[in-house]
């Protein structure tokens, strides 16, 4: 067994590095709906873009987020327990990239009010107020469970991620 702290030679880092590169291709073929995770830690609003969320249980309702490890944003979620869910619209993919960015104030110029103390971003296609309910390491990501404790939807198509590149759901003809 091996430790995931120990050091690889040279040849296993350029093969890592090709299986991390063929993955992340693999990936980008999987079309993803975009969200944007939000908390509040004291008075200061965090909030990250996510690709990696998804409905987990119907009884009880729950939902599964991914997080980095080392975010602000998780850091928060930690300390309150509570998060929003923000499921983009498709006219939304400005904030998706604004949310996206790393190192800046994300909700400077942005338009947000609260719901239930949460931060939530209005015209999102639907808002999920989420309380944690397990948290679960998985690789540079945490995996956080969380029950929803209030859903709402507005029938605005889904901003998705596909191919590097935003989009929206389009049904099929029948």
């Amino acid at each position: 067994m091996t430790s995931s702290s120990a050091r690889t030679s040279p040849v296993d880092a350029d093969v890592l590095g090709s299986e991390q590169a063929a993955f992340r291709d693999a990936m980008a073929a999987v079309a993803s709906p975009v969200a944007v995770v939000t908390a509040v830690d004291g008075e200061r609003a965090h909030g990250t873009t996510v690709s990696a969320f998804v409905s987990l249980s119907l009884a009880p309702p729950m939902v599964l987020v991914s997080l980095a490890e080392r975010s602000r944003l998780l850091a928060a979620v930690r300390r309150t327990g509570r998060f929003g869910l923000n499921v983009l619209g498709a006219h939304q993919a400005d904030l998706a990239a604004v949310f996206a960015r790393t190192g800046a104030e994300r909700f400077e110029g942005v338009d947000w009010f609260r719901s239930g103390g949460l931060p939530r971003l209005p015209g999102s296609a639907a808002w999920v107020a989420c309380e944690v309910a397990d948290i679960v390491i998985a690789g540079d990501h945490v995996v956080v469970l969380a029950h929803a404790v209030v859903s709402e939807a507005d029938g605005t198509r889904p901003l998705t991620y596909h191919q590097r590149s935003f989009g929206t759901h389009t049904p099929l003809s029948s």
